[in-house]
């Protein structure tokens, strides 16, 4: 495969993906039309959609404890979450809310919650399509859920989850968020909803808010950017922009040569383990940093 027939179809891919008015048959036809063949076309879907994968941390790891739970934001609106901790985790152990990307909450962000209570945090990801029904087997299906949710309300859902889950019951501890794509950009929305009830929020390629927010934002934050995404990187650099022209504490790093989701390592085409591993570790220190040790 050449780089020009990958490009192509990762361009493709995108705009059913992110920028919605097609649908799957349009997609199927325009990965033959780059490949040459429909059996091509379907092998370069496959590589780039993604697929099952082996975790990098098991739900039976030694080291962690795992569960579920519910969390009522309002009569109503009750919210699904995977939980993940230390096995030795206390009342007072820094929490990161890990926000699942447009596909909802599935095995590649529960496995990302478990790393992050590898890494000494306690780890919740909620469901963000909950009060819609949850998150569906089918992709296509939870990306049109997405489109469809309130955004008002379920970042003022997030915003009190952050609250909530800080406080814990009496024993306070401070909060973190860790998003990817569409859960990258609701980090922004929440460091901007949530004020100094947010400790630290890191983003993976997510769309920015409105620059004319940045004054909001209270917590610091860390915002990874793949370079050959330009969808997210015009925004984000505008964004970016307006965070320091407002004095506020934000770290850009940008990963040369990937491409949106370098991290999802379910997604062949796309992932890259030495960016993903480069930006994991940044962020695992960034969490220590202004979270506290786990």
């Amino acid at each position: 495969m050449t780089d020009n027939v990958q490009r192509a179809a990762i361009a493709l891919y995108d705009r059913f993906t992110h920028e919605g008015g097609m649908d799957r048959r349009e997609l199927i036809a325009g990965m033959t039309r780059i490949a040459g063949s429909a059996a091509a076309g379907a092998m370069l879907l496959s590589s780039i959609a993604c697929s099952a994968a082996e975790p990098e941390v098991a739900p039976d790891d030694p080291r962690i404890r795992t569960g579920t739970s519910r969390w009522e934001a309002a009569p109503g609106r009750v919210y699904d979450l995977y939980d993940a901790a230390p096995v030795n985790a206390a009342p007072a152990t820094p929490l990161v809310i890990v926000i699942h990307e447009n596909r909802g909450l599935n095995d590649y962000i529960r496995d990302v919650a478990r790393r992050v209570a590898v890494a000494g945090f306690v780890a919740i990801a909620p469901d963000l399509l909950s009060p819609a029904g949850g998150t569906p087997a089918d992709e296509d299906r939870a990306r049109e859920m997405i489109g469809a949710l309130d955004m008002a309300a379920v970042t003022a859902d997030g915003a009190a989850m952050i609250r909530a889950l800080g406080a814990n019951g009496g024993h306070r501890r401070r909060v973190g968020i860790l998003g990817f794509c569409w859960g990258g950009g609701m980090v922004d929305r929440l460091a901007v909803a949530a004020g100094s009830d947010l400790a630290a929020g890191v983003a993976f390629y997510g769309p920015a808010p409105d620059p004319a927010d940045a004054g909001r934002v209270q917590a610091p934050l860390l915002l990874h950017f793949a370079g050959l995404d330009s969808r997210v990187n015009e925004r984000g650099a505008a964004w970016v922009a307006a965070l320091r022209a407002a004095h506020k504490d934000v770290t850009q790093i940008t990963y040369p040569g990937v491409d949106h989701a370098f991290h999802n390592d379910t997604s062949a085409a796309r992932y890259n383990a030495e960016a993903a591993t480069r930006a994991w570790t940044a962020t695992i220190a960034f969490f220590r940093r202004h979270l506290g040790h786990g």
